[in-house]
């Protein structure tokens, strides 16, 4: 994309309205680019000007498509997510060696208990300690400027456009891989632990939980 947006000077922020909106007019997005920010502190999620927190407990997946889907500016603590597999992913919650060996998944989605740790242990995930809470919200609402990662769901074709688009200036390869279930390990979950673009196949938790389309 020749008229791709180059990073603003140091100290500078992107216009963030106009470059979604030039995304929507190349690609016609059919869900909302969003933001996602991880935070050391609690206090610094509360202060997100017209944040909502979950009043049940959720799956990333659900949080994920709240921002999405319906344009909410969502943000969690370990306490909303269910079950030690959505916070191990963001790194709210550990990566022990109970979640490494991934018993429950066996005979689930994998046919040992050895095929379920060999899972756990390939999965990108952000390391545990570190950070307390994690908020998504629309990129053009600026709340979570900056976010540490953009999301977009994106057709096949709408998707390699994108990709073009990254490899426009200064090209490199791009190496993804796919873990199978679990595909937030694939898409936030290697993003936000490698900073480098992330491409997933939404897994069965994301077209359950998250409202994901088959296109």
């Amino acid at each position: 994309m020749p008229n791709s947006p180059k990073p603003p000077p140091a100290g500078e922020r992107y216009d963030w309205p106009v470059l979604v909106d030039e995304l929507n007019r190349l690609l016609r997005l059919k869900t909302t680019p969003i933001g996602m920010k991880l935070f050391e502190r609690v206090e610094d999620l509360q202060a997100i000007p017209k944040l909502r927190r979950p009043n049940d407990i959720h799956t990333t997946d659900q949080i994920v498509a709240q921002a999405a889907r319906l344009g909410f500016t969502v943000g969690i603590t370990h306490e909303d997510l269910v079950g030690a597999q959505c916070r191990a992913v963001i790194g709210l919650g550990p990566q022990d060696e109970a979640w490494r060996a991934g018993s429950s998944y066996a005979g689930v989605w994998y046919a040992t208990v050895a095929d379920a740790s060999a899972h756990q242990r390939a999965m990108h995930v952000v390391p545990y300690g570190k950070y307390k809470s994690m908020a998504v919200s629309p990129l053009v609402s600026g709340r979570l400027d900056p976010p540490d990662i953009c999301l977009i769901y994106a057709t096949p074709g709408q998707m390699i456009i994108f990709i073009n688009g990254l490899q426009w200036s200064g090209y490199k390869k791009f190496d993804w891989s796919v873990v199978g279930e679990s595909a937030c390990a694939d898409s936030w979950g290697r993003a936000l632990a490698t900073g480098e673009p992330s491409l997933s196949i939404p897994c069965y938790a994301e077209r359950r939980y998250g409202g994901v389309l088959d296109d």
